[in-house]
């Protein structure tokens, strides 16, 4: 059995990989904002207007002078004339005089003369009855008492002091979240320019691997990395292609991977990537142009076998067959090449720290991954201090997927130590 030339870290691995890739000019696409989740922003987005337009109360109150609450008090309060209320949705028809307030809610436009709003909290209503005039009956005239002195703008958002207009709201590389789509609902932006998806090629190869839709005979398997793949590139904002199931045969992997290389931006190869007389995957790598296969072997576990490569400025990686493995390389190697495709900006990876409920050994000199499930520390719900999870490790072999699929994260075990002893806390990579 052929030798690994030598291990990379991971982290040696990724850096010459995205080093050698060359900075490529992503093309762009306009679509619809609300079809814009997950996407990546290619020019960045401008205010068309401030927001608010229009200075408005932040509660519900009285729209007032600030400089007349000054001093008031429970003890001694102030009182100014009602002169109307202020309704939504509209302008108001009124100005604020010196001595009055109009009755406003959260949302609604401070009316000309208004500097704050007054809690209703700090208010009272008081009437007052007018004395009859010319026979007719008697009305009533309204004053609010005030028990609280207020500043100037407070309870208020005056014009742009959330954005103004042209203020850069989004930048190129941002990654559209719900937050964003929100923002720019209230902007009346109903567009977004945004990078093209790279087309990610992904072929599956053995003898022994069949389409999921067919019935196994003895000695086959199902195809299940061409779609876990799939799923994640489609998660990591790429656009799978799927050439389908090839046998292990130099020539016709060599020309499909060809055609693959040409028509998208980055191929994944699937299993041929172990050190053994079946490898294909590194001749034919080699075989579709420079510089070729940069590193083959990381010392990772699982995914040792792992192949990194660039071909005609294009990265090209050889994933292990088995379906632990293959993820766990394509969430190290896979998703940072289509970021940089994108052009996303970083951002860091959810995580939580969790205390680990088992030892984990591992070998000193290799980074190992660890699958683990997240339980409530029922400890921390009684006193409320320590870690709020416990990690608890799922001990399966690389071809075991189901036993991945009831995992909530991966833990790392550094290459300098020789494992992790149980109550230490732990930083756990969410799915």
């Amino acid at each position: 059995m052929p030798e690994f030339l030598k291990l990379s870290t991971p982290q040696e691995a990724i850096n010459i990989l995205l080093h050698t890739l060359q900075e490529r000019k992503p093309n762009f696409e306009t679509i619809s904002t609300i079809l814009a989740m997950g996407r990546v922003i290619g020019k960045k987005v401008l205010a068309p207007h401030p927001l608010p337009e229009f200075p408005r109360s932040t509660v519900d109150g009285y729209a007032l002078r600030a400089r007349e609450t000054f001093g008031a008090s429970e003890s001694l309060p102030g009182y100014l004339n009602l002169v109307g209320e202020i309704p939504m949705g509209a302008m108001p028809s009124f100005n604020i005089n010196l001595g009055s307030c109009a009755l406003i809610h959260t949302g609604g436009m401070l009316p000309q003369g208004a500097d704050a709003v007054i809690m209703l909290e700090y208010t009272q209503r008081v009437e007052h009855s007018l004395p009859v005039r010319g026979g007719l009956n008697g009305s009533s005239a309204v004053e609010i008492e005030i028990s609280h002195a207020v500043a100037e703008g407070e309870n208020t958002l005056r014009i742009g002091e959330d954005v103004k207009k042209d203020q850069v709201v989004i930048q190129a590389g941002t990654r559209i979240r719900t937050l964003e789509i929100g923002s720019c609902m209230a902007l009346g932006i109903l567009e977004l320019r945004v990078v093209k998806k790279p087309k990610i090629g992904i072929l599956s190869t053995g003898n022994e691997v069949i389409s999921p839709m067919a019935n196994p005979l003895p000695g086959q398997i199902r195809d299940v990395n061409s779609y876990s793949l799939a799923a994640l590139v489609s998660q990591a904002g790429g656009e799978p292609i799927l050439y389908g199931i090839f046998p292990d045969d130099f020539h016709t992997l060599e020309e499909i991977a060809k055609e693959a290389l040409k028509q998208c931006d980055m191929v994944l190869i699937t299993a041929g990537s172990s050190a053994s007389a079946h490898d294909l995957t590194s001749k034919v790598i080699t075989s579709l142009g420079t510089p070729g296969v940069l590193v083959h072997g990381v010392n990772v576990r699982p995914g040792k076998p792992t192949i990194l490569a660039v071909c005609q400025e294009k990265a090209v990686i050889g994933m292990p067959g088995n379906p632990v493995s293959a993820l766990i390389i394509a969430g190290l190697f896979v998703v940072p090449v289509i970021e940089k495709l994108l052009g996303a900006l970083p951002k860091p990876k959810p995580m939580v720290r969790a205390k680990l409920t088992v030892n984990v050994p591992s070998q000193a000199g290799r980074e190992d991954w660890v699958a683990v499930k997240l339980e409530a520390n029922k400890e921390i719900l009684a006193d409320h201090t320590g870690t709020s999870f416990l990690a608890r490790p799922i001990f399966a072999k690389s071809n075991f997927i189901f036993s991945l699929s009831l995992a909530d994260g991966l833990i790392r075990i550094p290459p300098e130590t020789t494992g992790m002893n149980a109550g230490e806390d732990v930083e756990v990579n969410l799915f």
